[in-house]
């Protein structure tokens, strides 16, 4: 179990745990080592549990067949697998429907699958940076979607890019808008300093709790 602790200008001690399964404790810069060791003790139990559920998805990749749990938008859908002439995926309020002409080609339906997100995300996504560019009114030169491992965007400050895990797709959109008005906010305010923070509260003075959602 790797833990780092970070200590920074803060006033409480927060954790987080990153897909890596690493664990980063964020602490005042004057607070005591006994202190934050028992903050990490107090949170064993959690600490584990979070631990376990990454280790479960990492062990267990998707196998695309009927019965397992299919991720749209903060929301959760089984997935149906049904032989059809036509390739093509619908959803409705329960069942995410998968119709592929053969159900044991697994290359084809992951490929139908991540075509799916990659659609659904380029709609979505664009919809969320036109929205809140609106209020940063920053150029923007680029703006990539793809899967990334420890973040969920990022900012090229200097070439004013934007990039967009794709995995956001999943989450609700809330925290879909977090993240891209977080990333078009350092077109602005290239850190994360008290100014950046204080710029995002402006304008979505809940977004400590859609980071938490986001995160959680």
């Amino acid at each position: 179990m790797r833990i780092q602790i970070l200590k920074k200008n803060v006033k409480n001690l927060t954790i987080r745990i990153k897909p890596t399964s690493e664990i980063v404790i964020s602490a005042p810069k004057r607070l005591p080592d006994e202190v934050i060791n028992e903050f990490i003790k107090s949170k064993e139990s959690w600490i584990k549990s979070k631990l376990e559920i990454i280790s479960s998805r990492i062990k267990s990749p998707k196998e695309y067949v009927s019965g397992e749990n299919f991720e749209y938008l903060g929301r959760n859908y089984r997935l149906k697998v049904i032989e059809n002439k036509k390739e093509f995926i619908n959803l409705d309020k329960e069942f995410c429907y998968l119709y592929v002409k053969n159900r044991d080609d697994f290359a084809k339906k992951h490929r139908l699958i991540e075509s799916w997100y990659r659609e659904r995300a380029k709609e979505i996504f664009f919809l969320k940076i036109e929205k809140y560019n609106k209020i940063t009114q920053k150029k923007i030169n680029k703006i990539t979607i793809r899967k990334m491992k420890t973040r969920w965007g990022s900012c090229n400050y200097n070439k004013k890019y934007i990039n967009l895990n794709l995995e956001l797709i999943k989450k609700p959109i809330e925290c879909i808008e977090y993240v891209v008005f977080h990333e078009l906010t350092h077109l602005i305010h290239p850190n994360h300093s008290k100014e950046f923070y204080n710029y995002i509260a402006t304008y979505m003075p809940d977004w400590k709790k859609r980071k938490e959602r986001l995160n959680n």
